[in-house]
């Protein structure tokens, strides 16, 4: 198929990966409300349009924690990205590397931190969840520091895995899933051939570097259950932010108070986000939560934002709406599952040319121009 927009990657995806692994990546939890919502209250965003003061010397430059990189947006951490080709979180990074923005590697990916950050010539940024096992946590973090990793994304939000349906129904989760994923397999023979065969070992890298043993995917959404620790809180993050020295930025503050109790806990940053739609069905979208963290925060810690975003214009928004950049998840897992490391490059060059687009439309001449006056 031809694709020309950020959001062609989408159906690409869909008829290239298996079933299982479209709607893990494509589904949100419950009715999936909050995933539908954070799509439509960015797109219900309106920009004031200005004429006479575009500029062809655009920069879209942006520092973020004493470094500048090229485009003020960054690759979320997404579990299992090595799922959707081969070797997909090195492919994904190195394609990050070459435009010069972050790769958040995720506690739960496939490829293990070392192979990623041995791939690039550029530092990563590492996530990490909370996990009842506190040794593999410290562990991990170790190894991310021995690997040059420069900033600590610790999710927050997912002290329970949502009640996310369609992975039941896709065979994600639940009965027979070993059988029906591989039926899905034998029916996407592009997938099984690059991935499924030469994309091995098929684990949990980092688990399994840890453990001294392969940590399979045969239930992934049950070891999820199994290991994160519902009965966290700030008081038990104090060891973390003593054991990491660089910046720390806590993912998954969707109220004020939770931003200003990360500001007082000694966060960095923070990135306002509803897990993609894939926790709490009925929270409130990313587009409606920002505003109120950024009136809170703002200026006082980096502000990261991420949910819905699936264009250049959704950056853009969420910057004029009061983050300082913009996490991309979906939207690069769909790339890479069309077209590998290839598609990732594709779909960044297809970004920046929405947000030039739209700093020339809005009047501004530099990503630090963008903001709330922006909105009609």
């Amino acid at each position: 198929m031809i694709i020309s927009s950020a959001t062609d990657f989408r159906e690409a995806a869909r008829r290239k990966v298996p079933p299982f692994l479209f709607h893990y990546l494509d589904g949100g939890a419950g009715a999936e409300q909050t995933l539908r919502n954070n799509v439509d209250d960015l797109q219900r965003i309106n920009l004031r349009q200005r004429v006479l003061l575009g500029s062809e010397q655009l920069d879209l430059s942006t520092q973020w924690f004493g470094k500048e990189y090229g485009l003020p947006v960054a690759l979320a951490p997404v579990g299992l990205t090595g799922m959707y080709a081969r070797r997909g979180e090195v492919q994904a990074a190195r394609a990050a590397s070459g435009r010069n923005i972050p790769f958040i590697q995720s506690t739960v990916s496939v490829c293990p931190l070392a192979e990623v950050a041995q791939s690039i010539d550029k530092p990563i940024w590492f996530q990490l969840y909370v996990l009842k096992d506190r040794a593999f946590m410290r562990d991990v973090l170790q190894r991310a520091k021995a690997l040059g990793a420069t900033t600590l994304v610790f999710t927050v939000d997912m002290p329970v895995p949502g009640a996310r349906y369609r992975d039941a129904h896709s065979g994600m989760s639940g009965p027979n899933g070993p059988l029906r994923r591989m039926l899905q397999a034998c029916v996407h023979p592009s997938w099984a051939w690059d991935v499924g065969l030469f994309g091995r070992p098929h684990d949990l890298g980092n688990i399994s570097a840890y453990r001294g043993e392969a940590t399979g995917l045969a239930d992934y959404i049950g070891w999820l259950g199994a290991n994160f620790d519902p009965g966290i809180g700030w008081a038990d993050l104090q060891w973390i932010r003593d054991e990491w020295q660089g910046p720390m930025v806590i993912k998954g503050i969707l109220e004020a108070d939770d931003a200003r109790a990360a500001l007082s806990f000694g966060a960095d940053g923070i990135v306002v986000s509803n897990h993609g739609g894939r926790q709490l069905d009925g929270a409130l979208s990313t587009a409606r939560a920002l505003p109120a963290i950024a009136e809170a925060v703002k200026g006082k810690m980096t502000i990261f934002a991420d949910g819905g975003v699936r264009t250049g214009a959704d950056v853009f928004k969420l910057l004029a709406l009061g983050a300082d950049g913009v996490l991309l998840g979906r939207a690069f897992v769909y790339a890479l599952a069309a077209q590998g490391q290839a598609g990732v490059e594709k779909l960044l060059a297809i970004l920046e040319k929405d947000i030039r687009t739209n700093m020339v439309l809005t009047g501004v001449k530099s990503v630090k121009e963008i903001g709330p006056h922006l909105l009609a």
